[in-house]
């Protein structure tokens, strides 16, 4: 299966996931009169449509790269993962709004019941979606389907959350809690949107790698016994693209063809480490290294 689709088949899960899911809460929701239960079927409907757009951001990203895009089109994972970050922060709004009312404007609540299996079924199903996403996502190094599964992993949580304030409810038969736990529901989404949008606003401005991935460069490039030094190294991300600039200084000795032979042996050392990586090594002689 190539990348392409194996990233387009789990998006597409997620957007079909999401479509379920918002059915269902929307009819518990309705049937019940639970605000908590609405505002879960808010949240799904802000995640089906942050599912719809990661599923055309990865297949845009996954497009080689061409005249006008020489360093491909990895970057639109990164403007997905924003959009979905904000998305989430709409959904929180409109989370706290509609508590805000019920609170100021309460109201019996009935199949409790109800809210509470579609709950239990819209935690184990994000759970298993949203392991599926983090696999592919960690494997493809994909920012879009890694905030795709932060919403849906957000979702595990919230639902847990709703079902256990709709049980207490049950219990003790204070209404009241129903706005407080979807209250506190938007704060925990507002966390999780917050770090997102961090996560994937850094890359839009060519931040560096991590330092523990600009240490693997070095530490391979030191395991080379005709190289004598590394400088001017540069490195940037675009949505699972790395891109990787460096001096190599050789020995002064070696021939043309063997510093060739060392960069390409680098390069598919690094490439072996680090997927999805476009590596460019100017090499200098050691006798005229300067310093930068």
């Amino acid at each position: 299966m190539s990348k392409l689709n194996r990233k387009s088949k789990v998006a597409l899960l997620s957007v079909l996931s999401n479509t379920m899911l918002i059915i269902l809460k929307i009819v518990a929701g309705l049937l019940s009169g639970s605000v908590s239960i609405i505002s879960e079927a808010i949240h799904s409907s802000m995640d089906l449509i942050a599912s719809v757009i990661a599923l055309f951001s990865v297949s845009v990203s996954s497009k080689p790269a061409d005249k006008q895009h020489p360093y491909g089109h990895g970057k639109i994972e990164n403007i997905s993962g924003v959009i979905e970050g904000l998305l989430i922060f709409i959904a929180a709004f409109l989370i706290i709004k509609e508590s805000i009312q019920k609170i100021l404007n309460p109201s019996e609540i009935s199949g409790v019941s109800i809210g509470i299996v579609v709950m239990g079924i819209a935690s184990v199903s994000n759970l298993l979606v949203s392991r599926a996403l983090y696999k592919v996502a960690k494997q493809e190094d994909s920012i879009a389907l890694e905030a795709d599964a932060l919403h849906l992993k957000t979702d595990v949580y919230t639902s847990l959350g709703v079902a256990a304030g709709l049980l207490l409810i049950k219990l003790t038969g204070i209404a009241i809690l129903d706005p407080i736990v979807a209250m506190l529901v938007a704060l925990l989404i507002i966390k999780e949107a917050w770090a997102l949008c961090s996560d994937a606003f850094g890359p839009l401005l060519d931040t560096c790698l991590p330092d523990e991935d600009e240490k693997r460069i070095q530490d391979i490039i030191d395991n080379f016994s005709n190289v004598t030094g590394c400088h001017s190294l540069r490195t940037r991300k675009s949505g699972h693209y790395k891109y990787i600039d460096l001096h190599l200084v050789v020995k002064g000795e070696i021939s043309v063809a063997e510093a060739h032979g060392i960069c390409d042996e680098i390069e598919k050392t690094i490439e072996d480490q680090l997927i999805n990586t476009s590596i460019n090594i100017h090499v200098e002689p050691e006798e005229i290294t300067t310093e930068d």
